[in-house]
């Protein structure tokens, strides 16, 4: 019987009562749907919000100021530039973290394996687009042809799991890469054609910071504020630059180290010796100081036996997720939806080209592109026909979070920059509710996958 007077037994009882109370959050918040749902409740909240009695309030918070002061250098911005300018560059580093992963080691490292993503994304990419400029046709809205572009790919993987298991795992593969495609393709439409007048001093101690990390990250200094400290002069720079700043983020992304700096083989080995030495040092008496020395030097060798790239995903992932989307999401898609304003979307070319650019670009432009691949010698995935490409396009027309990023970025009149929401916030739904049941009527009669 366990002895409940002894400190370490109190403990782990009251760790187990608090592991049994937060197990089920924390399995909900592993799954894929998660973030997606995480983020849909934000959207709502905001579209309540700006919507309601309190809607003075919802803008007056967005205006809300926030000054910074070093001295030698002052940043006086509304909250809304904050959460934009600020917070989402620890998105865009994430994004970059999760496309150097994916190069390196992952889905997009194999040209095999590649070739029918990147195509597919590129003609979901350009078709959306050329429906937009078609639509708006040279009108006061036409700058904002990249709003389209993007698909969201936390919105897409939770419908995929809402399908459910029939869908083939080659699929959920595809629309990881195609996704990850997406995103280079909707960084570098930002960097190229959402800049403003560049300055060149601003870009060229912007390149030195990023060139010092990269000859700090040569010599195996990995200490992360040294590189915070760098980031954040880098993002000030960027700042006067004409180039928004969350492309810093991206650019640090991929210069993270994506090796570990301990050679995996003889790991076990070590790891061995070392709980040898503990259970050594639990023999003796007063032996206090070299068991902490050993548990150390175990954290230690398990720490460099994961690259500061894996490290970095499984720490932010969880912030950017939980955090930093949802807290985008309250801030930018909180739009008017009276009927006046309706009616006028419905009107509007721009709301149009962004509704019918995702809705039927998305998938047409997919479908199109990934036919010429296979047409050229590429294969689609195992246990995947056309009709689940199809499928998979509707799905990938979900553009939420760098669609609304855009939308910023594109216009400055009140007017634009709702009808473009409203057409976002409406693609995204139809394309939601359509593509989930595409998916499950496609793969109905598909056998079940096993839950790993």
């Amino acid at each position: 019987m366990t002895n409940l007077t002894h400190p370490n037994s109190r403990l782990h009882l009251r760790r187990s009562r608090v592991e049994r109370l937060v197990s089920p959050v924390s399995q909900f918040l592993a799954t894929e749907t998660a973030s997606g749902v995480v983020l849909l409740i934000s959207a709502v909240i905001a579209l309540g919000w700006a919507n309601s009695p309190w809607a003075a309030w919802y803008h007056a918070m967005l205006d809300h100021h926030i000054a910074i002061s070093l001295g030698f250098w002052t940043l006086d911005e509304p909250l809304h530039f904050w959460v934009n300018d600020a917070l989402m560059v620890f998105f865009f580093f994430l994004v970059g973290l999760e496309i150097k992963r994916e190069v390196m080691i992952g889905e997009l490292s194999e040209r095999r394996r590649v070739i029918v993503p990147i195509v597919g994304a590129l003609g979901g990419m350009i078709v959306p687009a050329a429906v937009f400029t078609l639509i708006v046709a040279g009108g006061e809205g036409q700058h904002g042809w990249g709003i389209p572009v993007a698909t969201d790919i936390a919105f897409a993987a939770g419908v995929f799991t809402l399908a459910g298991s029939r869908v083939p795992f080659g699929l959920r593969v595809m629309l990881l890469a195609l996704a990850i495609v997406d995103d280079i393709g909707g960084i570098a439409i930002i960097a190229i054609f959402y800049a403003s007048e560049l300055h060149v001093w601003a870009l060229a101690a912007v390149t030195s910071i990023l060139l010092a990390c990269f000859l700090l990250r040569q010599s195996g200094i990995w200490y992360l504020p040294i590189y915070f400290v760098l980031g954040a002069l880098g993002w000030m720079a960027m700042l006067e630059s004409g180039v928004h700043p969350t492309i810093l983020g991206v650019a640090l992304g991929l210069l993270a180290p994506w090796r570990a700096w301990e050679p995996e083989h003889g790991f076990a080995d070590r790891m061995h010796r070392l709980i040898e030495r503990f259970h050594n040092a639990e023999r003796r008496t007063n032996t206090d100081e070299e068991k902490v020395t050993v548990a150390l030097e175990l954290a230690r060798e398990a720490r460099d036996h994961v690259s500061p790239l894996d490290r970095l995903v499984r720490d932010l992932q969880p912030v950017v997720a939980f955090g930093i989307a949802p807290i985008f999401a309250l801030v930018n898609a909180g739009v008017p939806v009276d009927p006046a304003t309706l009616a006028g979307a419905v009107r509007s070319p721009v709301a149009l080209g962004v509704f019918f650019g995702l809705l039927i670009g998305k998938p047409i432009g997919i479908l199109a592109a990934v036919w010429l691949s296979v047409a050229f010698g590429a294969r689609l995935p195992n246990g995947v026909g056309w009709a689940g490409i199809l499928a998979l396009g509707v799905v990938a027309g979900i553009g939420f979070t760098v669609a609304l990023f855009v939308t910023e970025l594109s216009y400055a009149s009140a007017t634009l920059v709702t009808d473009a929401k409203l057409g976002v916030i409406g693609a995204s739904l139809v394309c939601g509710l359509l593509g989930f049941v595409a998916l499950r009527f496609v793969f109905r009669n598909a056998p079940v996958l096993p839950e790993e």
